[in-house]
């Protein structure tokens, strides 16, 4: 395996200039030019021989190589075809990389299925393998990629990506604040996360106009095991945060429009102790995880009638 060369600034500068291109603002194309802070996400992983490790975001491979070198494979998504030509370069002498050309999404709420296929490929390859997601993640895409991710029916070991801080502090927001949303509930109802860095805006080129940070994300499997239908989970918070500062008994009789009528929306916020004047900003975890279960047995009751 060849090592990769050193993602600098001049580096990349160097690259682009070669090949007639400039970085893609709209892509969110902003690379980390920070050696050590390269090393640190890849530290962070613990990426050993025994992980399959998904990057969003391959850029000029890079990190990709530094995971390359401890992992048993690493699935690479670029979209950008001239990106994933000068990584392919880079990445010529790496046996267990697989370089994709995709949008890593099929749309905001699923994953490309290539990438779910190529990652399954390389999980049954070998025994006792795991599932890692490690990226420096564009941000235009960040918030759908690591949401999904924890849909899939192969549950990551953990998640460390390098994201805007504004999205980490959402992660980590306790409820009544400004940060509060669908997407801290939604995590935070089945991992542990912590932020583990804040990166100024100069360990990029280039340099984006906001803060960014790493942010770790476990799965705990005992808060996983509380949610009965996580698919249902995951789409009801989603409603509820639709129009977060209206009471949350207008959104809940939107939400369940023909399928739950206003006294059996008003039952449930009854039997949850939720006034008239209750918002969904101001539920807890555990609380609104005992709102989605009492609307979900509402619905299997009205349908068993």
């Amino acid at each position: 395996m060849s090592a990769a060369p050193r993602q600098t600034a001049s580096f990349l500068m160097q690259r682009f200039r070669e090949v007639g291109l400039e970085p893609d603002k709209r892509r969110g194309q902003n690379f980390l030019i920070d050696l050590n802070l390269l090393e640190i996400l890849a530290m962070e992983a613990d990426i050993t021989d025994r992980d399959v490790v998904l990057e969003v975001g391959t850029g000029l491979g890079s990190l990709t190589a530094l995971m390359a070198e401890r992992a048993a494979a690493v699935i690479t998504v670029e979209i950008d075809k001239h990106l994933q030509q000068l990584a392919s370069e880079v990445l010529d002498g790496f046996d267990n990389v697989t370089l994709l050309r995709h949008d890593a999404l099929r749309n905001k709420n699923n994953l490309h299925p290539a990438v779910i296929e190529a990652v399954q490929a390389k999980l049954a390859e070998g025994l006792h393998r795991q599932f890692k997601l490690a990226a420096n993640l564009p941000y235009c895409i960040a918030t759908p990629i690591v949401s999904n991710v924890l849909s899939l029916p192969f549950v990551p070991a953990s998640i460390t990506v390098t994201i805007q801080k504004e999205l980490a502090d959402r992660i980590a927001a306790v409820p009544s604040t400004k940060d509060y949303s669908a997407l801290s509930i939604w995590i935070q109802a089945q991992c542990d996360a912590r932020i583990l860095r804040t990166l100024p805006p100069q360990v990029f080129w280039p340099r984006p106009k906001v803060d960014s940070a790493i942010i770790q994300i476990v799965p705990n499997a005992e808060k996983r095991a509380r949610i009965p239908d996580l698919e249902f989970f995951h789409t009801f918070v989603r409603s509820m945060f639709f129009h977060r500062r209206k009471f949350l008994r207008g959104v809940l009789v939107a939400a369940m429009k023909e399928r739950l009528t206003k006294p059996q929306v008003d039952a449930v916020l009854e039997s949850q102790e939720l006034g008239p004047t209750a918002r969904a900003e101001e539920l807890d975890v555990d609380r609104m995880l005992s709102l989605c279960e009492a609307v979900r047995q509402a619905l299997a009751d009205r349908e068993s009638n």
